[in-house]
């Protein structure tokens, strides 16, 4: 029997392993790192009959397939494979394989910002609806096991890295929210890292984008019957706004006379343009699958957003403070920048190669100050001094547990009252935290701290 490998023991690997398993596979996995967690994962594994194999990442003799959860074609374990002729797949391919007659169908979902609000906005609409109905994918839960289970359909959230590596999905509907540089050093290029993206439309039933982006849009412009969403007033086989009003212009009986409405725009929270545009992709994907119009509006309404997403901490001395710490590329911050008139901004971390200048360039009108940290701190630096000069700029270098204290400190000194401390910092969080949420509880924190000490 063909022998499988696994690349890596994080959440996706062992759910691989665990399932390849138990459909009698032969399975192997390979993991550099040895530490508690992963040899209690090996040690689950192994009671199933997996080998894993710690150390240096080398192909195991006699693998003929290798699943990736997310590694660049570079690495060397991959590279290696790619040489060797062996089939490499990622684990939401290998899912889409593995589904069982008669599967839940799949309404998918990509783009550089908003993925998880989207999903977890249309999985609230179809549990509106009576739909039996679970998000997965890059939110957290691993397609691999959910595709085996009885529910109706699944919303699934997709990453570049996971589609990079798909060649097979056909969803009942997918689409496309937006497209910014992000993944650069992860795909070598913006062509490529876009082409990733793209590869979501290809055997999609229905094609969703957003027509106010000119990527997205580019993209899915070979689709006949491709279905937009817009902040605009929509035309035909569109989602927009009028008035006060999220419109439906295409999942009507006579899109070019007739229109729908779905919500209100106080059914959104938190209020912000680019939430607007979250709610009307999942509205797209929602009524794809036939969802009434009342329950996208009664999903909406009971959607909770994630933490670290434009996140009210509290208020201190008149000055709000907000979590943004989700923003972990350019595109992303540059909502939340645009969302709050006078603010402060807590900025830095890895860029993943991304340019900064024009998100300063649009934000410095909005800008009082700003404080950075991380490790390409200084690439924001030049930028606010080439395009907003008059902006006070503080510098915190160190990378210790007590560095977000003073980043909050400083922040505090620099706003006044009606000022937004906004941390959105436009880049990861692994040069400094485990993870964006340990970014923004550590910024939670700070302030709390702020409060007492006032």
């Amino acid at each position: 029997m063909p022998l499988t490998c696994v690349a890596g023991l994080g959440v996706s690997g062992v759910a691989v392993a665990r399932v390849l398993a138990g459909r009698g596979e032969p399975v192997v996995v390979v993991e550099a790192a040895e530490g508690e967690r992963q040899r209690a994962a090996a040690g689950e594994l192994a009671a199933l009959g997996v080998e894993v194999r710690f150390g240096p990442m080398e192909l195991p003799e006699g693998v003929t397939r290798l699943v990736t959860t997310g590694w660049a074609p570079h690495h060397p374990l991959v590279a290696a494979a790619l040489e060797a002729e062996v089939e490499v797949v990622g684990e939401v391919e290998l899912a889409w394989r593995l589904r069982p007659a008669q599967a839940a169908p799949w309404l998918a979902l990509t783009g550089s910002n908003g993925k998880t609000t989207v999903v977890r906005m249309l999985t609230s609409m179809l549990l509106a609806a009576g739909h039996k109905a679970l998000a997965v994918g890059n939110v957290g839960v691993p397609v691999v096991e959910a595709v085996a289970e009885p529910y109706d359909v699944l919303a699934v959230e997709l990453s570049s890295f996971q589609l990079h590596w798909s060649d097979t999905l056909a969803p009942r509907a997918a689409a496309l929210l937006n497209l910014a540089p992000d993944h650069l050093d992860w795909h070598g290029s913006m062509e490529a890292y876009a082409a990733a993206k793209a590869k979501i439309f290809e055997r999609a039933g229905t094609v969703v984008y957003n027509a106010d982006d000119p990527g997205t849009a580019r993209i899915a412009a070979p689709y006949p019957g491709a279905v937009g969403f817009t902040l605009l007033a929509p035309k035909a086989d569109q989602l927009g706004v009028v008035e006060d009003l999220l419109v439906d212009r295409a999942f009507v009986a006579d899109p070019v006379e007739a229109a729908e409405e779905l919500a209100t725009l106080a059914d959104v929270h938190p209020l912000a343009p680019h939430n607007v545009a979250n709610a009307l992709a999942a509205a797209a994907l929602a009524r794809a699958y036939g969802v009434p119009a009342e329950a996208v509006r009664r999903g909406l309404r009971e959607f909770t957003p994630d933490p670290h997403r434009m996140t009210h901490i509290g208020r201190v001395g008149e000055v709000d403070y907000v979590d943004d710490s989700k923003a972990t590329n350019p595109h992303a911050a540059a909502a939340a920048l645009s969302s709050y008139p006078s603010i402060v901004w807590v900025a830095g971390g890895q860029l993943k190669g991304a340019d900064v200048d024009d998100l300063v360039r649009r934000a410095a009108p909005r800008l009082r100050g700003a404080v950075l940290l991380g490790a390409d701190r200084a690439r924001i630096a030049e930028a606010l001094a080439r395009h907003a000069p008059n902006v006070p700029v503080v510098d915190i270098a160190g990378q210790d547990t007590g560095a977000m204290e003073r980043v909050v400190t400083e922040a505090a000194r620099l706003a006044s009252a009606g000022d937004t401390v906004l941390l959105s910092p436009a880049g990861a969080s692994l040069d400094m935290f485990a993870n964006y949420p340990a970014r923004g509880e550590a910024f939670a924190r700070a302030v709390r701290g702020l409060e007492v000490a006032t």
